[in-house]
């Protein structure tokens, strides 16, 4: 391969974790390589931006090219119940009136290939087709990776700092024994593309839509892309959704019948690509960082596609270990402890999109009623559903919420 022998930052993983990780430290003046197995651009699912993603794609410079791009805009979220009920979209401008209350639904190879050339355009140098086939230590401390190019030669790298920015495979995360499922969350998930499905007028074509099917054991994601297609995916336990049945169509078929008012939306649509699976993605690790390497974005953590969390906490995480990279060449420390100083911060803000999505599988659980019983914090919901959960007053809600989430789970009936 023709690359430097070695670099300050090495970032594995070029979506939009290790983009942003990429983009950053080599702005800060760090030889930064980042390198993608596959071929970019290259097909991810997770394509419902949070709004507080503005702030992350305002610093990384994309935002005009967002605003220019054919995305389709996306002001709100709504939600449907297994009655069919469905909610008042929840706008995020009227919580916060500023620009970064609309933001996009995206088509992943597009977007991920727009942070991939940004962080070219920033200094990193970056290789797609491009796989690590070993990760070098010294003790507990890793020093460099082994990578073999599209054209097979194998190249011996060091680096100062490796970043893993792997997603659900977590190269350094499954090496080291890092990962622990969410003990509340054991879902999956199968999903596919339309073309011609319904879109509601004016500015609600591009809301988000969470359907939850009749018996309420899985529920569906409705998110509209740019060229007329439409993202559905229907999420429920791994063992109810995928064991005992015979493929993938089947399964989503059974439960679309299920869910009629998803199966509305897309009667008169064209699926335009296979079904895919995706099993046990809620996730977390034991540590963010150790001695030379760091974790980001999903192979560090994973919550729960119901609230679109995904790529807004990979941006941020990407964010947050860029800075903490950066302190840590300027006092040439790259100790566990200075590496991984934005997790906490980082936890406990994952933490508080957790306690809504425990929430949402509760049976019987609705925004509506819980929002009518104590209107005070309808504000907090919309933050939360923003993605204000750093630096923000939203915690004062689940003062409320979690006690009232016992008594539905104590008695459905009353719910």
């Amino acid at each position: 391969m023709n690359v430097s022998s070695d670099y300050d930052c090495l970032v594995i993983g070029a979506g939009p974790a290790g983009c942003t990780a990429a983009a950053l430290v080599a702005e800060h003046g760090h030889k930064t390589l980042l390198v993608e197995r596959e071929a970019v651009p290259r097909f991810h699912v997770g394509e419902s931006l949070m709004p507080e993603t503005y702030w992350t794609l305002k610093r990384l410079g994309v935002l005009d090219a967002m605003k220019q791009s054919a995305c389709v805009k996306k002001f709100s979220v709504q939600f449907v119940n297994q009655t069919g009920r469905e909610s008042q979209p929840f706008y995020f401008h009227e919580r916060d009136p500023h620009e970064s209350s609309q933001t996009w639904q995206v088509r992943r190879s597009e977007f991920d290939e727009l942070l991939y050339k940004n962080a070219a355009a920033k200094g990193a140098d970056c290789r797609d087709r491009t796989r690590v086939t070993d990760i070098h230590f010294d003790g507990d401390r890793i020093t460099g990776v082994q990578l073999r190019g599209a054209e097979g030669d194998p190249a011996d790298v060091a680096c100062r700092v490796l970043v893993d920015a792997t997603g659900f495979q977590s190269l350094l995360g499954t090496r080291l024994g890092l990962r622990k499922p969410h003990p509340r969350l054991r879902n999956a998930s199968i999903w596919t593309y339309y073309e011609g499905a319904k879109r509601a007028p004016g500015r609600d074509e591009g809301a988000t839509v969470i359907l939850h099917t009749s018996d309420r054991k899985a529920w569906f994601w409705y998110i509209p892309l740019h060229d007329d297609i439409v993202s559905v995916g229907v999420v429920g336990e791994s063992d109810y959704l995928l064991r005992g049945r015979q493929d993938p169509a089947t399964i989503f078929a059974e439960e679309l019948a299920k869910c009629p008012a998803t199966a509305q939306r897309v009667e008169a649509a064209r699926r335009v690509d296979d079904f895919h699976v995706v099993r046990d993605f809620s996730y977390t690790s034991k540590e963010a960082a150790g001695p030379g390497w760091v974790l980001i974005g999903d192979a560090y953590t994973f919550l729960d596609p119901v609230y679109s969390s995904g790529v807004f906490l990979a941006l941020k995480s990407g964010e947050l270990a860029a800075d903490c990279i950066h302190d840590a060449f300027v006092h040439d420390d790259v100790s566990a402890a200075r590496l991984g100083s934005w997790s906490p911060s980082f936890d406990e803000g994952v933490s508080l999109i957790a306690q809504l999505v425990h929430a949402f599988y509760t049976d019987g659980f609705s925004f509506g009623a819980f929002i009518r019983e104590h209107p005070e914090h309808a504000g907090r919901l919309t933050d939360l559903l923003v993605g204000k959960v750093f630096n923000n007053d939203v915690a004062p809600i689940f003062a409320d919420m979690n006690p009232w989430i016992e008594r539905i789970a104590a008695a459905p009936s009353d719910a």
